[in-house]
C-alpha cells in the first residue's frame, strides 16, 4: 500500500488519522512540525503528504514550497474553516486538494484514495503509447512520459492536477470542456469538486504560463459554458 506523510502540530489528528489510514492498509509517516518533516521527506519521499497549515517552525505553505522546488509529489492541505486566503494561496503553490477542519473521517479517507488514484492513473497512462506521445499545440508542448510542460521552448512547472486538466484542453484544441469534464480529467472519481476550485486550477495555470509568456491567453473562457483551448 501507499506511503502516506502526515504532518501537523495536533497530536489528537496525528493519532486519529493515523489509525484511520493503518486501519485501511496505508503506511503512514507522522511529524510535528514542517521543519522535520522537509528534512525527512526529502530523504525518503511518500506517495502522498498531507500537510496543517498552521504550524510551528515551518507552516505547510512554507514545507510545500520547499517541496516544490525538487518534486511533484501529491500534497492535501488540512485548513481551517474561515481560512479561504489559506486556499488560495495553496492552489497558487501547487496544492492538489484541501479539507477544512473539522472534517469527517470518511471524506479524509475519499480525498486520500482519490488524490492517489490520479497519481496513479498518470503513472499508468504514461505505459499506454498514445500518452507517451508528445502533444505540440503552437507554441506550447505536453510530455506526459516525462511530466513536462513547456512554452515557447521554455519549461512550465505544473502539478499533477494541472498537467491533467491542461492536458485535457490541448488535445482537442477549439472544444469546449465543461466544468465537469475538466473534474472527470483530472480527479476521476465520484467526490464532489465545486466549480471554484475548477476556476482557481484554470487561473493558477493562466498565471504560471504568463510568467513566461505576458501575452499568454491559450485557454479560453466561455462563461456559463467553461473552457477551450484556442486553435494554433
Amino acid at each position: 500500500m501507499a506511503t502516506i506523510a502526515l504532518v501537523d502540530d495536533d497530536q489528537n489528528i496525528l493519532t486519529s488519522v493515523s489509525i484511520l489510514l493503518e486501519n485501511e492498509g496505508y503506511n503512514l509517516r507522522t511529524y510535528e512540525d514542517g521543519a522535520t518533516a522537509l528534512a525527512a521527506l526529502t530523504e525518503d519521499l511518500p506517495d502522498l503528504a498531507i500537510l496543517d497549515i498552521k504550524m510551528p517552525r515551518m507552516d505547510g505553505m512554507e514545507l510545500l514550497r520547499r517541496l516544490r522546488q525538487k518534486n511533484d509529489l501529491p500534497v492535501i492541505f488540512l485548513t481551517s474553516k474561515d481560512e479561504e486566503i489559506d486556499e488560495v494561496l495553496g492552489l497558487h503553490i501547487g496544492a492538489d486538494d484541501f479539507i477544512r477542519k473539522p472534517f469527517s473521517q470518511r471524506l479524509l479517507l475519499e480525498r486520500v484514495k482519490a488524490v492517489l488514484r490520479r497519481a496513479e492513473r498518470k503513472k499508468s497512462d504514461e505505459e499506454g503509447e498514445e500518452e507517451k506521445q508528445v502533444i505540440t499545440r503552437g507554441k506550447l508542448g505536453l510530455d506526459p512520459l516525462r511530466h513536462e510542460c513547456t512554452w515557447q521552448g521554455k519549461p512550465v512547472a505544473l502539478t499533477v492536477t494541472e498537467f491533467l486538466i491542461l492536458q485535457a484542453l490541448a488535445q482537442r484544441p477549439g472544444y469546449v470542456k465543461s466544468r465537469d469534464q475538466l473534474m472527470d480529467a483530472a480527479y476521476d472519481d465520484q467526490i464532489y469538486v465545486d466549480d471554484r476550485t475548477i476556476d482557481s486550477h484554470i487561473k493558477r495555470l493562466r498565471k504560471k504560463f504568463k510568467l513566461v509568456d505576458d501575452d499568454y491567453d491559450a485557454i479560453e473562457t466561455l462563461y456559463g459554458v467553461g473552457y477551450r483551448y484556442k486553435d494554433a
